[in-house]
């Protein structure tokens, strides 16, 4: 029965590594908006007028980026929790003989959940970081056939 609970426990395991793929792709993301971050800091004391309006919007934008991304690794943190919790459970419902189904979804349920949730600020990040780097209409000479 033991190897039951093991082949039961992998779909938890691969959302684990999944979890994990989707953590390194918002640290590395984090990374870069940081960099950003901090060419602003050095630009808003060098800058006057609209240029310095344009810095202090993109920053502001940027710190919006900044935690969205840092909530949703909170949330892929947690959420791997609760799978780890999740295994666990499948491990001592088996061992101890005891009945946890009602538990260990619920702790599943939970997981999933906190991922969706991590997928959708990971999404308005993605959409903040878009509307940024829209290319301004006048650059696009529209009247022009190129």
């Amino acid at each position: 029965m033991i190897a039951q609970t093991i082949q039961l426990a992998l779909a938890p395991v691969f959302v684990l590594v999944a979890m994990g793929n989707i953590m390194n792709l918002l640290s590395t993301r984090l990374g870069r908006i940081v960099d950003r971050s901090r060419a602003l800091q050095r630009e808003h004391g060098e800058t006057v007028g609209e240029e310095h309006d344009l810095v202090v919007r993109e920053m502001r934008l940027v710190d919006r980026r900044i935690r969205l991304i840092i909530r949703a690794i909170l949330l892929l943190v947690i959420s791997g929790i609760a799978v780890g919790i999740t295994v666990t459970l499948l491990f001592i419902e088996e061992l101890a003989g005891a009945n946890l189904q009602r538990v260990v979804a619920g702790t599943f349920i939970v997981a999933v959940g906190l991922l969706i949730w991590a997928l959708v600020l990971f999404l308005q990040e993605t959409r903040i970081a878009s509307a940024a780097l829209r290319i301004p209409v006048e650059f696009l000479e529209h009247g022009r056939h190129v």
